[in-house]
């Protein structure tokens, strides 16, 4: 990170030898994303078709992009620093209030989901805006930040007074401004454009953030699994075999992903020649990759509440999307943070797509096992290629 050394302001990381940890403070906030992401889910869960799926996709971007900002702010900036907690508990609140209202989104909470939302996403960057000296090497870029927050929270208000299809298409282009424009520096006119190279960050901290949230993600589908068999009067063979199969998934799921070690993804970050665009990458990959494991567990939900029916129309699509998305995700994170492109993976997800072919020849149960079953193998070949690369 460079700029003047006499005015590095007192709330930025100090670097050092030691990597950068996540704070107490990170982690507490990351508490109001087991709230949200079970909304999220359970948003789609509750309105499977076409538009329930848009819906649940520019809720969810919209989450995802309300945690990546502030990871950014994290890694850039000490939360311990009393203003910046302050800035960091407030924008908690602001993403409870969102995930509250996230049911009803494009229902009668429309205006309240949007005013949350753009109040978290530009009152952050206007904080920092507010805090920064002109002439460090961050103010610019948070400058662009804020003004395409400014751009997208206009998109957001609107929508939110809008008919739900005006809604959808509105929100949408909002979502896009602050997903997008990253690739592009954040270009404005008359502010230009920023350079990843000069995004100065920490890959350890990054690493960890991003895996902390996945552990958050795989929690909904252990929530999925227990409250089905909360709710079930009878704790039949197929209710656990279902309960089994879904439980398995889960841990197929971290076991795929942690195979991945935190210090090969933080040696792709910080041995970079533009860390920070590797950074972004990770960013961007985590956002499908985290969805991929959403609708796995709406999937086994909906496994679990009727085992033994034929699938058919959207749950089956469901249950098909959530392990093939988690799949091709977790291979180009894989690709993207060793260089090694796991093919057993591409091949599972097809072989799993492939399964929809068979829909109305086996029940709901068999889908999931098999989905299941596949994901263990692929972390077993995983592990095992793991091994003989290292002999």
């Amino acid at each position: 990170m460079t700029g003047h050394p006499d005015i590095i302001p007192s709330f930025l990381r100090r670097r050092g030898d030691q990597p950068t940890r996540v704070t107490n403070e990170e982690l507490f906030f990351d508490l109001v994303y087991v709230f949200l992401v079970t909304q999220i889910s359970h948003g789609l869960l509750h309105h499977l078709s076409w538009l329930g799926a848009l819906q649940t996709l520019v809720l969810w971007f919209a989450a995802w992009l309300g945690w990546q900002y502030t990871g950014w702010v994290t890694n850039w900036f000490d939360p311990r620093v009393p203003a910046l907690r302050g800035v960091l508990f407030a924008t908690m609140a602001l993403a409870l209030l969102c995930g509250a209202a996230a049911p009803e989104a494009f229902g009668p909470k429309g205006v309240e989901f949007a005013l949350c939302y753009v109040l978290m996403q530009v009152g952050r960057s206007a904080f920092i805006v507010a805090r920064l000296p002109k002439s460090h090497a961050l103010a610019p870029n948070y400058r662009r930040i804020l003004g395409w927050g400014l751009i997208a929270a206009c998109f957001w208000v609107a929508g939110a007074f809008c008919p739900p299809g005006w809604r959808l298409t509105l929100w949408l282009i909002g979502v896009l401004c602050e997903y997008v424009s990253p690739m592009f520096g954040f270009a404005l006119p008359g502010l230009g454009r920023s350079r990843t190279s000069d995004w100065t960050i920490d890959g350890g901290h990054l690493v960890e953030r991003c895996q902390l949230f996945v552990i958050v993600a795989l929690g909904e589908t252990i929530m999925a699994s227990g409250a089905s068999m909360a709710e079930a009067e009878i704790w039949s063979v197929p209710k656990l075999a279902g309960f089994a199969a879904s439980f398995l998934c889960t841990v197929a799921m971290w076991w795929l992903y942690f195979g991945t070690s935190s210090q090969t993804a933080e040696h792709a970050i910080t041995h970079s020649p533009d860390p920070g665009r590797m950074g972004a990458y990770f960013h961007y990959l985590h956002a499908l990759l985290i969805g991929g494991i959403i609708v796995t567990a709406v999937g086994m939900e909906l496994m679990m509440e009727n085992p033994m029916e034929y699938a058919e129309g959207a749950p089956v699509l469901i249950m098909m999307i959530g392990p093939v998305l988690y799949l091709l995700a977790n291979a180009t994170y894989r690709w993207v943070a060793s260089s090694r492109l796991p093919r057993s993976q591409i091949i599972s997800a097809i072989g799993l797509a492939a399964l929809i072919l068979l829909r109305a020849y086996i029940p709901m149960l068999a889908i999931g096992c098999v989905a299941t079953l596949v994901l263990l193998a692929v972390g077993w070949n995983d592990k095992s290629s793991a091994k003989t690369s290292s002999v």
